[in-house]
């Protein structure tokens, strides 16, 4: 639980950071939240809830495996821990010259990073994730390769939607979506050896009881 709230954190502190410069582009995923708030009314913060939700039911179906209580969590506590960032006011800001471009892409390595960390530690995949990387299971295709596929056509549904484009939009994708799968493969099998070590220590443990 401790590294997926610290996965959920690097994440959001990502995220925080690619807002401060939204002037250059913002997620693919909220291309298509803004247009639909744009079409059909309601909050942004409503149908990032609304999508989750109906790819958890997707996922539910696909493999039930990456839906847990993290799941949910996620959920929830990404907007809450993207607010606490952007209220302290710490992070870089936008200077409107070269030194943002720095700045979302700094942001979209923390997204990546985190992204992979969280999903590794295995209390549950985002519902975007977990959406994600059910198709990469059923398919067999590489987790990057998905993410890039799932993100460019949600990307062209928000496009007609009207959501928002700019140039880092698709920028985003490319950059993210190979991170996320090297940082989750290999934090993976960091969660693995600590389960091996706990699960050894405690048939130590025991049999020095016994």
């Amino acid at each position: 639980m401790l590294f997926y709230i610290c996965g959920l954190l690097i994440f959001s502190m990502g995220e925080a950071t690619t807002i401060n410069v939204q002037h250059l582009g913002v997620h693919p995923w909220d291309v298509l939240h803004v247009g639909m708030y744009e079409k059909f009314g309601l909050t942004l913060g409503t149908w990032t809830v609304i999508v989750g939700l109906v790819l958890i039911g997707v996922s539910l179906i696909l493999d039930r495996r990456y839906v847990q209580l993290g799941t949910f969590l996620n959920l929830f506590l990404v907007g809450m821990f993207v607010d606490f960032f952007l209220w302290l006011d710490l992070l870089p800001t936008a200077q409107h010259n070269g030194l943002d471009i720095l700045t979302i892409v700094f942001g979209i390595v923390l997204m990546g990073f985190g992204g992979g960390m969280y999903n590794a530690a295995g209390v549950g995949s985002g519902p975007r994730d977990g959406f994600m990387l059910s198709i990469s299971d059923k398919t067999g295709m590489s987790i990057g390769k998905v993410r890039i596929i799932i993100e460019t056509l949600i990307l062209l549904i928000g496009l007609l939607l009207g959501g928002p484009i700019f140039i880092f939009t698709f920028i985003f994708t490319f950059i993210q979506s190979p991170l996320f799968q090297v940082s989750y493969l290999n934090l993976l099998k960091v969660v693995e050896r600590v389960r091996d070590y706990q699960m050894n220590h405690r048939i130590d443990h025991t049999k020095q009881s016994l």
